[in-house]
């Protein structure tokens, strides 16, 4: 029997994020499409009897759940400095930086192998987005990456090709890419939901919060200009980023009150709702690893408008309205402009949404499992 360990401690992290989600659906595609006599088990930090329960419910099939006898803290830290004794050997297989990455010897006859994830460049390239004391521990565990990983798992060429000024990690890096919710489906009682969640009959929606890289307060600026769409905005994420709330950040934009909501995090049938009802997405990140949320997006035919940074370009691939970033001066003015063209021109967005619906059944999560076990059984 072969055996992938898949550290899944992402999803139980304090705050919901789009790594959480990504590690589960990565890690339950691990698990349905696994090779003949292949397994799958997982590595999670001390936790508590219902959060295991949790991942229990969450990953069926998983085999053996191996809790560490030290908390999320303790365990990043204690990663981070090299403590990384785990039992026994084989594959293990990290959907982020959060690994156990150390000397070992592949050629030993125990199938030692560490694969980690790097999902974006931010913490070199703009580490201005991040908490600092969070890019200073992705630049770490890289370094650590580039001295022990056996492979380094990216989600676009984009990255890959940023990453080699940073790391050269030679031709351990392999593109693999993600894919929409397993569980996004437009649920029967949608009507309920969107009157519960207050959705307005036509909006703009946002992804993101207001971080730096999300680019959030450009498409805030650029509804604000005069003769700009008036229609109502809702945002996907946290009300609250470095102490901000969106509702003041709409109002210096010079947004009238009650103009923006925020729905915060959402389950998978309040999320399908909302991006189906949609009249479009903006996405207007100012650096990027994949895209998750285009993709999102693409799945229920709902048009996007995006910036040009290098991995949405390349997700998109046209399906998309691309905006240049440029001169950050002139960026509000250029994305009011194509949201205008999207909103105000129905034959105009289907078009759009008939692409994007195409793109988005390019991407699965079997594919990116089974490109995952093939990283391995190349190691």
């Amino acid at each position: 029997m072969t055996t992938m360990r898949v550290i899944v401690d992402e999803m139980l992290a304090p705050v919901p994020s789009g790594l959480g989600r990504y590690t589960e659906e990565l890690t339950r595609a691990l698990i349905e499409f696994a090779p003949a006599g292949c397994v799958v088990e997982g590595i999670v930090s001390a936790s508590t009897e219902a959060e295991y329960a949790l991942l229990d419910e969450r990953l069926p099939g998983l085999g053996t759940l191996y809790k560490t006898s030290l908390a999320r803290r303790e365990l990043i830290a204690a990663w981070q400095h090299g403590f990384t004794r785990l039992p026994g050997g084989g594959m293990v297989h990290a959907p982020s930086l959060l690994a156990p990455l150390g000397r070992h010897d592949r050629q030993d006859g125990s199938g030692h192998q560490v694969a980690v994830t790097i999902h974006d460049v931010a913490a070199w390239m703009h580490p201005e987005t991040l908490p600092p004391k969070r890019a200073a521990w992705q630049r770490a565990m890289a370094k650590r990456a580039h001295r022990y990983a056996d492979a380094v798992v990216v989600p676009s060429h984009a990255v890959g090709d940023a990453l080699r000024d940073i790391h050269d990690f030679g031709d351990r890096v392999r593109v693999i890419g993600s894919a929409a919710g397993s569980r996004l489906a437009v649920p029967a009682d949608a009507d309920a939901r969107a009157d519960r969640l207050g959705l307005p009959p036509r909006y703009i929606l946002t992804t993101g919060g207001l971080e730096t890289q999300s680019g959030v307060e450009y498409l805030l600026a650029a509804l604000a200009l005069p003769g700009s769409t008036e229609l109502p905005v809702v945002v996907i994420g946290p009300d609250d980023i470095g102490g901000l709330p969106v509702s003041e950040a709409a109002a210096a934009a010079g947004l009238p009150e009650g103009r923006v909501t925020v729905l915060g995090e959402l389950s998978d049938g309040d999320l399908s709702v909302v991006l189906d009802r949609a009249a479009v997405l903006v996405y207007p990140s100012l650096t990027e690893g994949f895209g998750l949320g285009i993709l999102e997006a693409f799945h229920f035919a709902t048009p996007v408008v995006h910036s040009d940074t290098a991995a949405l370009a390349e997700l998109a691939a046209d399906a998309g309205l691309s905006v240049a970033v440029g001169d950050l001066d002139g960026y509000p003015s250029r994305l009011a402009q194509a949201v205008g063209s999207v909103v105000d021109d129905p034959e105009y967005a289907a078009r759009l949404g008939t692409y994007g619906q195409d793109r988005a059944g390019l991407f699965s999560w079997r594919s990116s499992a089974e490109n995952v076990w093939q990283l391995h059984a190349d190691l």
